[in-house]
């Protein structure tokens, strides 16, 4: 899974964006199948103590019919390789069957695939709200090295090898682990910029770039298991920036502006991550690993609340743009999760990777609404 300590970007960056995957919600106890019982109707066996559900017919969907199903297909089709392989209390078998006979090339037939053979249920909070907040996460990309040079100065940490068979809970603080030696040794690789390194620790995964042309990927290997505070916050309390520049590129001016600082503020955040080194050279637009076990696909897989929804179920989307009124109306798939993710209208939406993407999510806090798709 995508350790989302990008979920902490919900404190960090004052944008309730994600968080750690590393605790992921308690699924719930869920009946032993799901049935629709027409519109108006609520899933027979299906309930959620977060959450509920109505039926609502295709044409309640804003955005439905306009929505380009050819882009969410292959992020289906790899929620269906996951799902009909597990023991579940959904169905998926039966309906991940017959997306052989779909051609991933024809967006009417494929909407015709899911208006067949699932049920769209209207998600509301426990409070009975149907809107709810929709953040972004995504992957960094950065330059940097198998070495430290003059270019590549600031270090990526792997696990350390002293804490491996005695794990200290808690670990010494980010400060303490700086000057104290235990990381001497474990770097994995040098990075130029200490807040991107910082923004990839919030994010929990990203790609480095070697000279070589190789692209190195790393993921979440652990903690200090010290509790997440915000340098967002930090930096709003001691007016050094205004709420409208608590993002991740309002932070980054910060920085550049105040280059003798960084560290003081890196160290107001006590939690430290480390990252382990994926298996084999990857391709640079391969989403990083979820929590049902596939790559993400950029712009259509979000993260969820395990206690709303199931993991790898499609959701339909509706939401605005970053910073605009513009309509984001998708077909998306559940595939991600998070402790920052809570409610039953919560999603945080996966951009992709890259200086774009983390733009967009960076700066991504929109109301929005969702529909639950299930097996009819």
């Amino acid at each position: 899974m995508i350790f989302k300590i990008k979920l902490f970007q919900a404190s960090v960056f004052a944008i309730v964006i994600a968080s750690l995957v590393a605790g992921c919600s308690t699924p719930p106890t869920r009946g032993t199948g799901y049935r629709s019982g027409g519109v108006g109707g609520t899933p027979s066996t299906y309930s959620s103590s977060i959450a509920s559900f109505s039926a609502v017919s295709w044409q309640a969907l804003p955005g439905w019919q306009e929505d380009d199903l050819t882009q969410a297909w292959p992020a289906w089709l790899k929620s269906c390789d996951t799902l009909r392989k597990r023991s579940s209390e959904v169905n998926w078998y039966q309906v991940c069957a017959q997306t052989s006979s779909v051609s991933g090339r024809d967006s009417q037939a494929i909407r015709r695939y899911f208006e067949n053979n699932f049920q769209a249920y209207e998600i509301r909070n426990s409070s009975g709200s149907e809107t709810g907040m929709i953040t972004g996460y995504y992957e960094p990309v950065m330059n940097g090295s198998l070495t430290r040079t003059n270019a590549y100065s600031v270090p990526l940490y792997a696990y350390p090898n002293a804490w491996k068979k005695s794990k200290p809970n808690p670990g010494p603080t980010r400060v303490e682990l700086m000057s104290s030696g235990i990381l001497k040794g474990s770097e994995i690789a040098w990075v130029q910029d200490p807040i991107a390194a910082a923004f990839m620790q919030i994010q929990g995964s990203g790609k480095i770039r070697l000279d070589d042309g190789r692209v190195l990927r790393l993921g979440f290997a652990g903690t200090n298991e010290q509790p997440f505070k915000s340098f967002a916050q930090w930096l709003l309390d001691r007016k050094e920036i205004t709420r409208s520049e608590a993002t991740m590129q309002g932070i980054s001016q910060w920085a550049k502006r105040n280059p003798d600082r960084v560290n003081e503020m890196l160290n107001a955040n006590p939690r430290f991550v480390f990252f382990k080194e994926l298996p084999g050279n990857v391709e640079a637009d391969l989403g990083p690993t979820g929590a049902l076990g596939i790559p993400l696909t950029s712009e259509r897989s979000i993260a969820i609340d395990l206690q709303a929804m199931p993991l790898g179920a499609p959701v339909f989307l509706s939401t605005t743009k970053p910073l605009s009124s513009q309509a984001l109306q998708k077909l998306v798939m559940a595939q991600d999760t998070g402790k920052a993710i809570v409610g039953g209208v919560r999603a945080d939406y996966y951009w992709g990777s890259g200086e774009s993407a983390g733009e967009m999510a960076g700066r991504m806090k929109q109301n929005g609404k969702m529909w639950l798709l299930l097996p009819r």
